[in-house]
Order: structure tokens, then C-alpha cells, then sequence
């Protein structure tokens, strides 16, 4: 899976880090290595809200955890 990091400048020296593909994936960080790193972070926490919240409807058939490359 491949998703589109956009790094604009922010206020006070910040940039300022964006998943195109999932907006509410946001980030900052001094420099570009920064917002990288904490885009992880914060795309990591974002899933992990998902898979809280998360109640399907119907009888579960599988759950099983995927790791993408």
C-alpha cells in the first residue's frame, strides 16, 4: 500500500504533514526527516482509534492481522 505524504510550511518555523489519501492523518515537525517520522506515529494512532471504535454488523466470520509492505 503506498500513501502520499504533502509537507507544507506551517507558522513558527514548522512544517506541516498530510496523508492525501486519509486527511485526518496529520502531523508536524521541524524538519522534512521529522514529519516522516511522526506521520508514522500518528497514522499508527489514527488506526488504532478505527479499530476501537469498530463494530461490524453481522456474525464475524475472521479477524485476522494484515501487515503491508
Amino acid at each position: 500500500m503506498t500513501l502520499t505524504l504533502v509537507i507544507k510550511k506551517g507558522k513558527n518555523g514548522y512544517l506541516i504533514g498530510q496523508l492525501k489519501e486519509l486527511p485526518a492523518v496529520f502531523t508536524q515537525g521541524l524538519t522534512v526527516d521529522e514529519v516522516k517520522e511522526n506521520i508514522v506515529d500518528s497514522l499508527d494512532m489514527y488506526l488504532e482509534d478505527i479499530r476501537e471504535h469498530y463494530h461490524p454488523d453481522g456474525e464475524m466470520l475472521q479477524e485476522e492481522e494484515l501487515t503491508f509492505a
